[in-house]
């Protein structure tokens, strides 16, 4: 991710030690881990956000192409998606079927 050497990193570690001391120093460790867990996963779940709403933009315009030629001679592409979102409302509508 970071272009941080061994060096660099033992350097970061002998400065955290005499700045910190080594009372604080396991804490301070613990902190910036914990941050940067915590900004990692909120990228991860902005990334996968972004990916599920461009898959969502992609199947409604390939839903509109489909529409305009009348649900007839579709291409490939158009029959898989036109597929797909009939599976994902007959999912939707499957709790409120009678029983």
């Amino acid at each position: 991710m970071f272009d941080i050497g061994f060096w660099e990193l033992l350097v970061i570690g002998v400065l955290a030690l005499l700045v910190l001391g080594p009372e604080r120093l396991p804490g301070a460790i613990r902190s910036t881990i914990n941050t940067v867990r915590g900004v990692r996963n909120m990228a991860t779940g902005f990334k996968q956000e972004v990916e599920h709403q461009l898959r969502v933009h992609e199947l409604h315009e390939n839903l509109k192409k489909a529409e305009q030629q009348g649900l007839k001679e579709l291409s490939p592409e158009l029959e898989k998606s036109v597929d797909e979102l009939k599976k994902a409302a007959e999912s939707v509508q499957e709790p409120y079927k009678k029983q």
